[in-house]
C-alpha cells in the first residue's frame, strides 16, 4: 500500500499514478447549478485500489467519467480542478491527446456490460477494435489474435469460439469479464470500476473481483473502484473514499474507515447494512430522508438534515476534511467526530431468533401458502411460419414449498435458478405446468378465472423495478385506487391517504406522477399497492436489490413493521443473502429448477449442508476487512447449465466443488441418481446432496 500523503506538491505529483486536485463539476440547469463535484481531492498509486462509495447522485461517476473525459461540455463546466495522470495533467491536454490516452494508459470498466458493448458487433471484433486504436502496427488477424488471448486471460472458456459472438450470446458475467478484457487490452496503469458487480450474482461477483485482483497483481495497475456495496469494499479496496453531495466527507485506510467511523454520513451507512455474519439486530438504523438536490445543497454541513447528530452549528458552519489526530491518512469533516465514535462502538442489540418462531408457527396448524410438487416448463418452438415444439426449458421442476401465517420464507439462488418464475406460478401469473398450490387452504390451481380475480385480493406482488411496474401516465391516486376498482373493495376520501401515511409517505404525494419520487418512494408506492386490500400472502421478488442501501434499510424496516401490524405472510426472493438473512424466518435454496436445502435461517446460515449453498454463502462479501481477512473462500467456476438440457443426476455436478473431491464411484452415484431433501441437520432442516455436510465458511 502507498505511504499516505496529502496531495498538492510537484513530489506528490511524481509520486502517485493519478491525482486529483480540487476537481469541480457544475452543470447548468433550469433549477440552478448543479453541483455533482464541488471540490475533491484524491488520489490512488501503482498497484492500489483506491474505492470511492456514497449513495446515488454523491458524484462518485461523474468524478470518474470527468477523468475520462466523457463529461459533455456543455452542459458541464469545470470551474476548477487538475488530474494528473503521472504528473501529465488530463483536462487541460488536447482531445487528440486525451483520445491516445484514453483506453491506453486510463481505462474504464462500465456499469451495464450490455449497454456499454455494441450489440451489432461480434465480442472479439470490438476488443481488437480497441488494440488496433492504440497500436496501429497490429493488423487484423495480430488483433484478434491478442483479442481471443484476453478472453482466455479473463476466464472466459472456448474464448476462440466466443469471439466470434455477438454481446446477447453471453451470460451477464462472460458480458462482465469481456469488458474488463477490453479494458485490459492495452495494458492500463489506471482502471475505473464503476459499479462493476451490481447487476451480478454474488457467484459470478466473487469470480470478477477474484479476476480482478489476480489481474492487478500481475501488471501492478491502480485500480478506482466505485461502488455503494460496502461489503465489496472491505474484501478489496486499500483505501476508501466517502463522497456526499459532491464532496469528500471521509477519507481512510479500509480498516480505519470500517473499524473507526468519524463522520455521521460513514456512521449511517455502516449502521444501515444487514450483515450476513451476525445475529440480525431488532432494527435496521436507516439514515432518513433522501440525498439533497445538488441544485440547492443545504447551508453548513449539507448532511445535517438527515444527520442524527446535528445541531445548529451543523446548519451554520460548512466543516472542513481535518486529519485524526496521530493519523495523518485518515480524514473527516464533521463537527461531532467524538460523538459518531461512540455510537460506533455501542453494540446493537440482536432480535429474537428467528427458528424457534418459525417452529412455532410450523407447529400451529395449516400453513399460509404450501405448494406440492409445483412445476413450470416452457417450450422452445422452431421455425418462423410453421412452428414446432423442439424442446422444453425445466424453469421449476417438482418443488414442495410452505410458509407459515405471518413468517417470511426467502427463495435464493443464482439468475436462471427459478425464483421468480416459481414466484408467478404460485400467484398464476405463469400458468403452473404441474402440481398445487393452496393459499390459505384455497387451491389457487383449481380456481377458474372469475375465482381467480376474487382470490387475488389476498394475493398481492411487489415487484423489483417499481419505475417499470408503476404507470407513468398515471398519479400515484389513480394507481392505488385501480386496485380498489379492479377488485372491489371500499374506497373512501381517506382511503389512499391513510394507505400512503402507512408505509411512510405524505398525503399529498397522491398527486404526483412515478417519475417524481426517488427510486425508495416508488417502491414504497409498489408496496401501498400490494397491500391495499389488506391480503394474507404477498410476493416480495427482489423489492430492495436497486436500491442504496440506506433506502434498503428503510424499506426493509417498513416491511418487516407491516408484518407485525397485519400478520403478512411473505415469499421474498433475492440474491443478495445479507438482506435475507435479515428478514427471513425460514431459507429455501433454489439450483436449476429445484429447491436443494431448505431450513430456518440461523440454522441455513450458521450450519449450511449443501455444496452450493456453501458457496453462495462463501461468496457474499462481509463489511469487515478484518472478517474478510481471515476467511475461506469457494469460488464456483462456470455458468450455471442450460435448464432446456440439464445434467443427469444431481444438476450441480458440474459446478460442484465437492465432486471434484469424490472416488470415481460417488461421482457416478452423482451422475446417475437425483438427490432428493432428506433430513439434515435438524428436524426441519432438509438437503439434496447424496455427500451432504456442514461446513464453517464464514472464517477459515
Amino acid at each position: 500500500m502507498a505511504a499516505e500523503t496529502t496531495p498538492g506538491t510537484a513530489q506528490d505529483a511524481a509520486r502517485h499514478m493519478l491525482e486529483v486536485r480540487d476537481l469541480r463539476v457544475h452543470f447548468r440547469t433550469d433549477a440552478g447549478v448543479v453541483k455533482a463535484v464541488d471540490g475533491v481531492d484524491w488520489y490512488v498509486d501503482k498497484g492500489e485500489t483506491l474505492a470511492i462509495v456514497g449513495e446515488s447522485g454523491s458524484g462518485k461517476s461523474v468524478s470518474a467519467m470527468s477523468l475520462m473525459g466523457l463529461v459533455p461540455t456543455p452542459p458541464a463546466t469545470f470551474p476548477s480542478g487538475e488530474v494528473l495522470l503521472e504528473g501529465r495533467s488530463l483536462l487541460t491536454m488536447p482531445e487528440s491527446e486525451q483520445r491516445r490516452l484514453r483506453g491506453k494508459d486510463i481505462a474504464m470498466i462500465f456499469q451495464d456490460p450490455l449497454t456499454a458493448l455494441n450489440p451489432v458487433y461480434k465480442v472479439g471484433d470490438q476488443i481488437a477494435e480497441m488494440i488496433r486504436a492504440h497500436d496501429r502496427g497490429a493488423g487484423k488477424v495480430t488483433a484478434r489474435r491478442r483479442a481471443v488471448d484476453l478472453l482466455g486471460e479473463v476466464g472466459i472458456p472456448n474464448p476462440a469460439t466466443r469471439a466470434a459472438q455477438y454481446p446477447h450470446e453471453f451470460s451477464g458475467g462472460m458480458r462482465q469479464r469481456a469488458m474488463i478484457a477490453m479494458a485490459l487490452a492495452n495494458d492500463p496503469k489506471v482502471l475505473l470500476a464503476d459499479e462493476p458487480t451490481t447487476a451480478l450474482d454474488v457467484t459470478v461477483q466473487a469470480q470478477i473481483m477474484n479476476l480482478l485482483e489476480k489481474l492487478q497483481e500481475q501488471r501492478e495497475t491502480a485500480i478506482v473502484l466505485i461502488t455503494h456495496d460496502l461489503g465489496l469494499v472491505a474484501a478489496h479496496a486499500d483505501r476508501i473514499m466517502v463522497m456526499y453531495a459532491g464532496k469528500v466527507v471521509e477519507t481512510g485506510t479500509n480498516d480505519e474507515i470500517f473499524a473507526e467511523p468519524r463522520h455521521a454520513y460513514t456512521y449511517g451507512l455502516l449502521s444501515s447494512l444487514a450483515r450476513m455474519d451476525q445475529a440480525r439486530p431488532e432494527k435496521l438504523e436507516p439514515i432518513p430522508g433522501q440525498p439533497p438536490n445538488l441544485a440547492h445543497v443545504p447551508s453548513g454541513c449539507a448532511f445535517h438534515p438527515r444527520c442524527r447528530f446535528a445541531t445548529a452549528q451543523c446548519a451554520e458552519t460548512t466543516p472542513q476534511l481535518v486529519p485524526l489526530t496521530g493519523r495523518p491518512g485518515h480524514a473527516h469533516a464533521c463537527l461531532h467526530a467524538d460523538r459518531v465514535a461512540e455510537a460506533a462502538e455501542a453494540p446493537r442489540e440482536p432480535a429474537a431468533p428467528g427458528s424457534e418462531a418459525a417452529a412455532e408457527a410450523t407447529a400451529a396448524g395449516e400453513p399460509m401458502l404450501r405448494t406440492e410438487g409445483l412445476t413450470k416448463t416452457f417450450p422452445i418452438r422452431s421455425g418462423v411460419l410453421i412452428q414446432r415444439t423442439v424442446g422444453v426449458v425445466q424453469a421449476v421442476d417438482g418443488i414442495d414449498l410452505e410458509i407459515p401465517e405471518g413468517q417470511t420464507l426467502s427463495l435464493v439462488g443464482e439468475s436462471g435458478c427459478g425464483k421468480s418464475t416459481a414466484a408467478r406460478a404460485i400467484l398464476r401469473l405463469h400458468e403452473p405446468t404441474s402440481g398445487t398450490v393452496h393459499v390459505d387452504g384455497r387451491d389457487v390451481t383449481a380456481l377458474g378465472q372469475g375465482e381467480l380475480r376474487s382470490a387475488r385480493e389476498d394475493m398481492q406482488i411487489v415487484f423489483q423495478d417499481p419505475y417499470a411496474s408503476l404507470n407513468p401516465r398515471m398519479t400515484v391516486r389513480s394507481i392505488l385506487s385501480e386496485k380498489y376498482e379492479l377488485l372491489g373493495g371500499e374506497l373512501t376520501d381517506t382511503t389512499i391517504p391513510e394507505l400512503l401515511e402507512t408505509v411512510g409517505l405524505s398525503a399529498e404525494y397522491a398527486e404526483r406522477y412515478p417519475h417524481e419520487f426517488s427510486g425508495g418512494q416508488r417502491q414504497r408506492v409498489g408496496i401501498a399497492r400490494a397491500i391495499a386490500l389488506n391480503p394474507k400472502f404477498v410476493v416480495l421478488d427482489e423489492p430492495v436489490s436497486a436500491l442504496d442501501v440506506s433506502i434498503q434499510a428503510q424499506v426493509l424496516n417498513l416491511l418487516e413493521q407491516l408484518q407485525r401490524d397485519f400478520g403478512l405472510t411473505y415469499l421474498f426472493i433475492a440474491h443478495d443473502l445479507s438482506v435475507v438473512r435479515h428478514i427471513s424466518d425460514r431459507v429455501a435454496v433454489m439450483y436449476l429448477g429445484n429447491v436443494v436445502e431448505v431450513a430456518d435461517r440461523d440454522d441455513l446460515f450458521d450450519r449450511p449442508q449443501h455444496p452450493y449453498t456453501q458457496a453462495l454463502i462463501s461468496a457474499v462479501p462481509i463489511p469487515d476487512p478484518e472478517v474478510e481477512r481471515t476467511r475461506e473462500r469457494i469460488v464456483l467456476t462456470g455458468d450455471v447449465p442450460n435448464p432446456a438440457d440439464p445434467p443427469s443426476g444431481c444438476r450441480f455436478r458440474t459446478r460442484c466443488w465437492k465432486h471434484l473431491e469424490l472416488s470415481d464411484g460417488d461421482k457416478q452415484r452423482c451422475i446417475d441418481d437425483k438427490p432428493v431433501l432428506q433430513i439434515g441437520s435438524g428436524p426441519s432442516h432438509r438437503v439434496a446432496c447424496h455427500f451432504a455436510e456442514e461446513r464453517e465458511v464464514l472464517r477459515a
